[in-house]
């Protein structure tokens, strides 16, 4: 009789130890379908945190992403202590992370570096809102910088030669990356790009980096295709040696201000500017347009030839018929004048 008690107590102790035990495996799996429960992402998605450092705009990007459970996130994140360390930048959030994964990389500012790229620029303006389109950058704040005779001075251009430190390429940088890092940064593939083969192949031609950029700017301009690039590069190169104006047409748009100008007209001609190769001899000031790499090596290697002249072809294809004496450039012109006047281009 005296034994029953102790029997019921053991029965007590058992059955609580199962509660507690049933208690830790559905805590177990609720961990495990929640705070550790993986991102189901087919690519790789990203975060984007701005200047505002917004954290319910964080919380509603991974809302995006399928986050496993809000509730859950934001206890982690508080535990975490990451809603008073809000960093901005770009953040990848893969396949197969977790919520605490993810927390500890926003936390840490751990970012994913963003491709840039910036081709067929051909102004400030251009290039200033094309980058702005791929950074957190204000395009105003880049642009005002690109004008800041002190700042560019320091980077060893000026106003009308600051586009020539812009070599087109992909450069991975991070997404909020500020303007004065930005510049530097361009200036560093400027000094790496121009190498020393390419500054031999300059002072062979007798130019500088800047000049070469200068030239092929009007070669890219004036060739639809690069294979002729060589081609127009010789030609200026000869014009130039001879103390001849370069008459380049493309130069003339930059100084009306008007690229889409299908025909130049004499009162074009006449516009003063320093730009306007058929009243200046020598190179402009700076580039009109920000050259490619195939533009700048093609004129880096000119083709050797006796070209003084150069016309469009009157079939309007894009391509040009090439000269040595001005009597057979002016009956090209007159050909393709005469193709203009008869689709009536004007």
């Amino acid at each position: 009789m005296e034994q029953k008690p102790k029997k019921k107590g053991r029965s007590i102790f058992l059955w609580i130890g199962v509660a507690l035990l049933l208690i830790v495996i559905a805590g177990v799996i609720v961990v495990r379908q929640t705070i550790f429960k993986p991102f189901n992402l087919e690519e790789t998605a990203y975060i984007y945190i701005d200047k505002e450092k917004n954290y319910e705009d964080v919380v509603s990007q991974l809302k995006k992403m399928n986050l496993p459970s809000e509730q859950m996130f934001r206890i982690l994140a508080e535990r975490m202590n990451y809603p008073a360390n809000v960093k901005t930048g770009r953040y990848a959030v893969k396949d197969g992370m977790t919520m605490p994964d993810v927390i500890r990389t926003l936390r840490s500012g751990n970012q994913t570096p963003v491709s840039i790229t910036f081709n067929n620029m051909r102004t400030k303006e251009n290039l200033a809102g094309r980058i702005s389109q791929q950074l957190m950058m204000d395009s105003t704040e880049l642009l005002n910088a690109l004008n800041n005779e002190a700042k560019i001075n320091d980077l060893g251009f000026n106003d009308a030669t600051v586009v020539a430190m812009f070599i087109p390429n992909t450069y991975e940088v991070y997404w909020d990356t500020g303007v004065n890092s930005f510049l530097d940064r361009m200036n560093k593939e400027f000094d790496r790009f121009w190498n020393a083969d390419r500054k031999t192949k300059a002072e062979k031609l007798g130019l500088s980096p800047i000049q070469v950029s200068t030239l092929a700017s009007i070669v890219e301009e004036e060739a639809t295709y690069s294979d002729e690039y060589p081609i127009v590069a010789g030609l200026y190169m000869n014009r130039l040696r001879k103390g001849m104006r370069l008459e380049a047409d493309p130069t003339v748009k930059f100084a009306v201000g008007d690229f889409s100008l299908r025909r130049i007209l004499f009162r074009h001609l006449e516009i003063e500017s320093p730009y306007n190769t058929y009243k200046n001899t020598g190179l402009p000031p700076g580039p009109i347009r920000i050259p490619s790499i195939k533009a700048i090596d093609g004129t880096l290697s000119p083709q050797s030839h006796n070209y003084l002249f150069m016309c469009a072809k009157d079939d309007l294809s894009g391509r040009h018929n090439f000269a040595i004496t001005h009597a057979e450039h002016a009956r090209n012109a007159a050909a393709y004048q005469r193709a203009l006047n008869e689709r009536k281009i004007y």
